[in-house]
């Protein structure tokens, strides 16, 4: 990351100790440490989610290989990030690069080595001042609604079969979400509930309007 100039640096570390968690955690208050300055702007400016952060988050509930990844992201966070096995890796690499995480080759008998990737201290850091950074603006891309905006010249016929396999997908999602296992006990297990409601519930919020957009059309054609 680029440092700022020392004077902006040092507005900037003003501006951010009245941030409720710099200014009360006397590990985060050596502002002319690089590591803290790093996790000050962290929590001073918003983060894009990025496939990393996943990945580290998923690395602090325990270390993984990079197929163990894959799985975790088809069983856990399939509903709010998709990544395929590619992906992890490039980014496994990218995080080992950067120092985020350290690998343990662990050797098989008649299988490819295993790679074990675990958090480092700087990995632990960038979680954390992902997860206390200001939340990013809301920056919509839906490429069915889209699609769906634009498709008068496709007659009224032509909608609803968009709206068709619209609906076969969302479906075929709200099955998978509901194969998913509800864990309970710690706060862990509620905040993976709660997300894995929300995708439920956008889900079958999703059917109505489908249903209700449908009717609209139906009586258009009525007319």
């Amino acid at each position: 990351m680029q440092s700022s100039p020392p004077d902006r640096q040092r507005n900037r570390w003003r501006l951010c100790e009245n941030h409720p968690t710099v200014g009360t955690n006397p590990h985060l208050r050596g502002a002319d440490e690089p590591l803290n300055t790093c996790i000050v702007l962290y929590m001073c400016n918003p983060i894009n989610m990025q496939l990393r952060h996943a990945i580290l988050g998923l690395l602090d509930l325990a270390p993984q290989s990079g197929y163990d990844l894959g799985r975790a992201f088809e069983r856990s966070v399939a509903h709010f990030w998709h990544a395929d096995q590619s992906q992890i890796y490039r980014t496994l690499d990218r995080l080992e690069a950067d120092g985020a995480i350290t690998t343990r080759t662990i050797p098989q008998q008649g299988r490819p080595d295993r790679r074990v990737h675990a958090l480092t201290e700087t990995g632990r850091a960038e979680l954390a001042g992902w997860l206390r950074a200001p939340l990013e603006d809301l920056q919509p891309k839906e490429p069915f609604l889209a699609r769906l905006f634009f498709a008068a010249p496709l007659g009224v016929d032509g909608i609803l079969a968009l709206l068709d396999e619209r609906e076969t997908m969302v479906r075929a999602g709200l099955d998978q979400l509901r194969a998913l296992p509800r864990p309970s006990g710690d706060l862990e297990a509620l905040l993976r509930v709660a997300t894995l409601d929300s995708g439920l519930q956008q889900g079958e919020a999703e059917l109505d309007w489908l249903r209700s957009t449908r009717r609209m059309l139906e009586a258009q054609v009525a007319r």
